[in-house]
């Protein structure tokens, strides 16, 4: 409470700071951020249905039910101030309709980050993956990092039953919401700019493919390569990178850092 009083008599607006995870995840990866955005930034990480405190909700695997979940909380951020987003991989999808969405209520954010996650238009090896057989998807999600020791070698393991399917349901949102963006009524390009980060080793989404963000903003993009794979997300140093883009965008309004 002490620095929101601080910021207050600094005349200075604190900026949310949503943050979106990648798919078959929760928000695990951004327990950090807090500490690391540095002053005036309060990180909101939130899950979607079906994991993390929302564990028992039904998971989502389209467009529609994801903006109904999740565009009334993001109207009330904001109303009370400059907010940004980030989406990891899937989490930039999401991070893409939501934005279009904000921005189609007149409140956009004052950017959208994206990481690992090539834009929509581009496919990867897991776009259509969703309802592969386990023997077909199980080596495409190695070949990423993400497949945890021994998870293919035991069919009925607890990472096979519990979060397998929590993938593939994100995969199936992954695919509508790709969709969603190619079609000129509920997608296009955004009028907000766009930071993209890419992993300098990522087999997923290479740094070369990610500069094509360019199309899908009217306005200007930024494109960084930082270290390691496709899970950089808990990276300190980008959520410093993010934090200063947070400050740098607020204090650029017109209104010197209101709304």
């Amino acid at each position: 409470m002490a620095s929101r009083s601080r910021d207050r008599e600094a005349g200075t607006a604190r900026i949310t700071l949503t943050c979106l995870a990648h798919a078959g995840a929760g928000v695990a990866s951004y327990r950090g951020w807090a500490a690391a955005v540095g002053p005036g930034i309060d990180v909101a990480a939130l899950p979607l249905p079906g994991r993390d405190s929302r564990r028992r909700e039904p998971r989502l695997t389209e467009r529609a039910g994801l903006l109904a979940d999740f565009l009334p909380t993001l109207l009330q951020t904001a109303r009370r101030g400059p907010y940004a987003l980030y989406g990891h991989s899937m989490g930039a999808l999401v991070g893409y309709t939501l934005t279009r969405a904000l921005a189609d209520s007149g409140l956009p954010p004052l950017f959208l980050a994206v990481g690992a996650c090539p834009p929509p238009h581009t496919t990867t090896v897991l776009a259509d993956a969703a309802d592969l057989p386990d023997e077909d998807l199980l080596p495409l999600l190695d070949e990423i990092g993400s497949l945890p020791p021994g998870a293919s070698a035991s069919p009925g393991g607890l990472w096979r039953r519990t979060f397998l399917p929590v993938l593939r349901d994100d995969l199936r949102l992954a695919r509508s919401l790709r969709n969603a963006a190619l079609d000129p009524v509920t997608g296009g390009p955004l009028d907000v700019p766009v930071l993209v980060f890419a992993g300098r080793d990522d087999p997923l989404a290479a740094p070369a493919a990610l500069r094509h963000w360019q199309q899908w903003t009217t306005n200007l993009i930024e494109l960084h390569t930082v270290a390691g794979g496709h899970f950089f997300a808990s990276s300190s140093s980008l959520a410093q990178h993010v934090g200063r883009a947070c400050r740098g965008h607020v204090t650029a309004l017109p209104t010197g850092g209101g709304r």
